[in-house]
């Protein structure tokens, strides 16, 4: 039976009916057609979820054919204690392969990583309908030949030793906590020339350019090459981004705002670990955001839109004890835990969180942070409102300390 609660007021089909088109359903499927003839009318696969004031609920999947083919990514916690270690086992096999000459440790650098599977969306490699998230570790010496794709990508740095980026000539040497920005169209490579091994989770909107049949790679770099070949010589070096945009309203007018071939995406690359350690620390006197804590966003210099049109990136600061309101949005948003310890309750689900920890909270979902530890916590925060906000989607609501769902972004 259908699920009469996800179903608007449209008449059913009559039984005889229905099967009669089923049958032409499988009739078509048998021939390879790919065609499929409705027998629910407009069944949306979830309830709406602004109807849906109760911590618990999701918005639940309906049946029959529109259901049955809906995936919901689900609310999910990758523990560091438990994922990190393999790093550090595919790292070996990098070097048993080596030792055995059947891969050099340069070609299998790129293999290095694993991807998070979101446990909802029935093994696709993404943890949200957009985003992706791969975690990497490179050995000291290790390169990734200079590409460019139409993906946008971004790095968090988890290691002490971040390694460096390249990224249209300009050098980013990184260190833990910093954010390392690849616009889509940007000629970039990585790599680790230091003597200690480098960790980082690349973010990617990778499922929304599939999903769009846009996905394309480019490894032809038209430019100087470095000594080894496979990376692009620097020609801007580390910090030059910073030099450029790194005091607040003020814009270099000599330059070009645009880097790389993608469109309205920003001009600034590397955003350090400790800048933004620092603009959370000089703003956590203040009352901060009761559903989010002390919050700074990474913006655009140029026109102070998102980093990526499809997604963007902020950093909280949750104070000890502090606890935040509940809130739900129609973005999914995914965290990387940086600093200190704490709790996030997603709808029904508690998560206990502790350093370099990453848990997603799908979109249509309650959640809420406490700081359980005795010191700060910082998160780092990957959205995809910026999408949802140009296609007029984006809408967000809390809770009042009554229980009172209140409108936060109509």
């Amino acid at each position: 039976m259908p699920d009469t609660t996800a179903v608007p007021a449209h008449s059913a089909l009559p039984s005889r009916a229905r099967e009669a088109m089923e049958r032409l359903n499988r009739e078509a499927e048998a021939a390879g057609l790919h065609i499929w003839l409705r027998t629910q009318a407009n069944a949306p696969a979830q309830r709406p979820w602004f109807r849906d004031d109760g911590l618990g609920a999701a918005g639940r999947v309906a049946t029959g054919r529109v259901g049955a083919n809906q995936m919901k990514a689900a609310a999910h916690h990758w523990r560091w204690c438990e994922i990190g270690s393999y790093l550090d086992r595919i790292a070996e096999i990098g070097r048993g392969a080596a030792q055995n000459a059947e891969l050099s440790p340069i070609e299998f650098a790129e293999r290095q990583q694993f991807l998070l599977v979101n446990p909802g969306l029935g093994g696709r490699l993404q943890v949200a309908s957009t985003l992706r998230c791969a975690v990497s570790i490179y050995l000291p010496g290790d390169v990734a030949p200079v590409h460019r794709h139409t993906p946008n990508a971004s790095r968090t740095i988890l290691s002490e030793n971040g390694g460096y980026t390249t990224i249209e000539g300009e050098r980013c040497l990184a260190s833990r906590g910093d954010l390392i920005l690849t616009p889509n169209g940007t000629w970039h490579d990585h790599g680790n020339d230091g003597a200690t091994p480098v960790v980082w989770a690349d973010i990617l909107d990778f499922p929304l350019m599939e999903f769009l049949d846009c996905v394309w790679i480019d490894e032809e770099f038209p430019g100087e090459r470095d000594g080894n070949a496979r990376a692009q010589k620097p020609m801007l070096a580390d910090g030059y981004s910073e030099r450029l945009y790194g005091r607040g309203g003020i814009l270099p007018g000599f330059v070009s705002h645009q880097r790389g071939i993608g469109h309205d995406t920003g001009p600034v690359f590397q955003y350090r670990g400790r800048d933004i350690r620092a603009a959370l620390e000089g703003l956590r006197g203040g009352a901060g955001d009761p559903c989010e804590g002390v919050t700074v966003r990474f913006v655009n210099p140029a026109n102070g839109a998102p980093v990526f049109p499809t997604f963007d990136y902020s950093a909280q600061l949750l104070r000890p004890g502090e606890a935040t309101r509940w809130k739900r949005e129609t973005a999914n948003a995914f965290y990387i835990v940086l600093e200190g310890e704490g709790t996030t309750e997603i709808g029904e689900r508690r998560f206990d969180w502790r350093e370099n920890d990453i848990f997603v909270v799908p979109n249509f979902m309650w959640r809420r942070h406490i700081n359980r530890g005795p010191g700060d916590a910082v998160l780092y925060l990957c959205s995809d409102r910026p999408l949802f906000e140009k296609i007029g989607q984006y809408r967000a609501q809390g809770r009042s300390p009554d229980g009172a769902v209140t409108q936060l972004v109509q």
